[in-house]
């Protein structure tokens, strides 16, 4: 497993677009995506659980991916999001 600690940037935190953004990126997998943030975990590759997390702006989450490609799944996602200036 694979994981790594990201700050949440974008003005409005993790909302409906970038979290669109993110699931999008995440459901290209093979492995296992998931987000952490409060000591919750969801599947990256569900709209409804990264939206019900409630990530605001300047929030640290945990990404992590587990399985078969899980560092390139993990670097796809990182300069996915950071591209869309989610994270930082």
């Amino acid at each position: 497993m694979k994981d790594v600690k990201v700050v949440v940037v974008d003005p409005v935190g993790l909302h409906a677009r970038p979290a669109t953004v993110a699931v999008n990126a995440a459901s290209k997998c093979k492995c296992k995506v998931t987000v952490s943030f409060k000591g919750r975990t969801v599947d990256m590759k569900s709209i409804m659980g990264v939206m019900s997390l409630g990530i605001p702006t300047q929030s640290e989450i945990t990404l992590a991916c587990d399985g078969e490609g899980e560092e390139e799944a993990l670097n796809t996602i990182i300069e996915t999001l950071r591209a869309q200036k989610v994270i930082a």
